[in-house]
């Protein structure tokens, strides 16, 4: 039997269970608590994915940071043993300083390879999305979290590869979103009846832009038969103001013999029931399963174990057979450029569609578009 151990965060007033900040309100292995972010220089095609976070039920805590420049992507990841939960986001040579929570943010990255000294900037309010939730064929939540969103900007340096790059938030821009609950970490759990059952089918929509007068967040998230399981649609004013809209309309226009997108258009409704039109294009992408731990990357996933203080850094050749074959099985973040009536905007258009997806015409694991 272990000890009951109490924690240094259990002084504050921020409990949620009868237990200690030790231990987490669930026994489930896969529950997690995680910061995503993108930084985005709009005048090259320098775009950095960067992440961190902690997985208490596994007893691990880990983080990336992945550059891609021209047709390569480095990526660099630290991973170690979570010892105790506490306020201090770090692992290895990388750490997230909260300067002002939901508005300044502070990364740092130290290693040979790339390393960065960043400071995030809210333009807009954080926004909570609707929950995430995706069940199993046996009703079992393979995913069950909770999220918020924000877009912004970015002042500090970057070093890549040799490479010193100064980071202006008159040019860089990104977003970022905090997420916990529970989905697939570590370790993969044993597939059991899933294997003789599998999902047939995985399709996804999440672009959240940064506009002058206003941000907006839109989500989409279905099964093969187009049915929505995730629909969330908000524009964020300055002041604070959140405005649904609607139900999203998704035209997506894809690379043909792919299925990598090259456009959106997305059909919003306004508070007021005026149509409003959203049209993305895609830009340089960075694949999730190539060096950043989403998605069946073969070379590391998140929360999973690597031993102590384990670092590792490596650079990925788009144009390698071996790794465009993996890109189209994964989700895709693209730099989006954005307009919305006469207001030009930038930031994430992040797409995956895997399996079978009706509404888009895609029979199978193996359909593209034609």
């Amino acid at each position: 039997m272990t000890q009951n151990k109490i924690n240094a965060l259990d002084e504050y007033p921020i409990h949620q269970t009868p237990l200690s900040m030790s231990r987490v309100g669930t026994s489930d292995r896969n529950f997690y608590d995680r910061n995503y972010f993108n930084a985005l220089d709009r005048g090259s095609d320098t775009f950095l994915v960067t992440g961190f976070g902690v997985y208490p039920n596994l007893g691990v805590t880990d983080a990336f940071a992945t550059v891609r420049r021209g047709d390569t992507q480095r990526a660099v990841r630290f991973s170690d043993a979570l010892v105790e939960r506490g306020l201090e986001a770090r692992v290895g040579g990388y750490r997230i300083e909260v300067v002002e929570p939901l508005q300044k943010i502070r990364v740092l990255c130290e290693h040979d390879d790339l390393s960065f000294d960043l400071t995030w900037e809210g333009a807009f309010p954080a926004v909570a999305e609707q929950p995430h939730t995706i069940l199993t064929g046996v009703q079992r939540p393979i995913i069950d979290a909770q999220r918020f969103a924000q877009v912004g900007t970015w002042s500090g340096t970057l070093h890549a590869d040799g490479s010193d790059i100064a980071v202006e938030p008159s040019a860089w821009c990104g977003t970022r979103d905090r997420s916990w609950g529970i989905r697939p970490v570590g370790e993969s759990d044993h597939p059991g009846r899933l294997a003789s059952e599998p999902s047939e089918g995985f399709w996804w929509l999440y672009v959240p832009l940064l506009f002058d007068e206003f941000s907006i967040i839109v989500i989409v998230q279905e099964e093969p038969n187009g049915f929505r399981t995730l629909n969330d649609a908000t524009r964020i004013w300055k002041d604070g103001r959140i405005e649904q809209l609607g139900w999203p309309r998704v035209h997506l226009t894809y690379k043909s013999g792919t299925r990598i997108p090259t456009k959106v258009r997305l059909d919003l409704t306004t508070g007021e029931g005026k149509p409003l039109e959203l049209e993305v294009e895609a830009g340089t992408f960075m694949a999730l399963n190539v060096g950043c731990g989403y998605g069946g990357d073969p070379d590391w996933q998140h929360g999973q174990w690597k031993g102590r203080e384990w670092v590792e850094s490596k650079l990925y050749d788009l144009t390698d057979p071996g790794i465009a074959g993996r890109i189209p099985f994964g989700v895709i973040d693209h730099v989006g450029r954005a307009r919305c009536g006469d207001a030009e905007g930038w930031g994430l258009f992040e797409h995956g569609s895997m399996g079978r997806h009706d509404p888009t015409g895609f029979a199978d694991w193996g359909s593209v578009a034609p």
